[in-house]
């Protein structure tokens, strides 16, 4: 019996357990609102919002919705995948990064009433930004994205993470 007891002392306290210890931190996950311009056509902006919905360190996933308007009135609701990475680090999640996304994009005329005659299309392209942390929860991105059938763009968002 005092040799059981002898062993499992010895591996009990061969454990390390401090309280001071902080468990690791998991996957990030954040939602954002975004303010954005996008060249769409040669002649006009289009400004708007949306939100983004993202997953992941280092390599992070999600999806995005952008609403925006020209001055015409024309309009366009934008649904896109993306593939965000970092470049400071694999476990990261701030910092510089390169994001590339596709998906549909529906352009309607006079207003998000006409959404379902609208002319749709696929969105494909990549973007570049840097995201500040703000605390432990909170963020401010700048970027820019170029590519098709949008020509350049830049937006803002700041968002909420855990």
């Amino acid at each position: 019996m005092k040799l059981i007891f002898s062993a499992l002392c010895l591996i009990l306290s061969a454990l390390p357990v401090f309280a001071q210890e902080t468990a690791p931190r998991g996957e990030d996950l954040w939602v954002c609102p975004i303010a954005e311009t996008a060249m769409y056509s040669p002649n006009d902006i289009a400004f708007g919002g949306g939100l983004a919905l993202g997953y992941g360190n280092g390599i992070a996933f999600g999806v995005r919705v952008l609403f925006a308007f020209d001055a015409d009135n024309h309009g366009l609701v934008e649904s896109l995948l993306f593939l965000r990475l970092y470049l400071t680090g694999k476990s990261v999640n701030f910092g510089p990064f390169v994001q590339f996304y596709g998906g549909p994009v529906v352009f309607t005329y006079q207003g998000l009433e006409t959404a379902d005659r609208g002319i749709g299309t696929i969105s494909i392209g990549a973007s570049a930004g840097w995201r500040f942390r703000l605390g432990n929860l909170w963020f401010i991105e700048p970027a820019v994205r170029f590519g098709y059938p949008h020509i350049a763009g830049g937006g803002i968002s700041a968002g909420l993470r855990r």
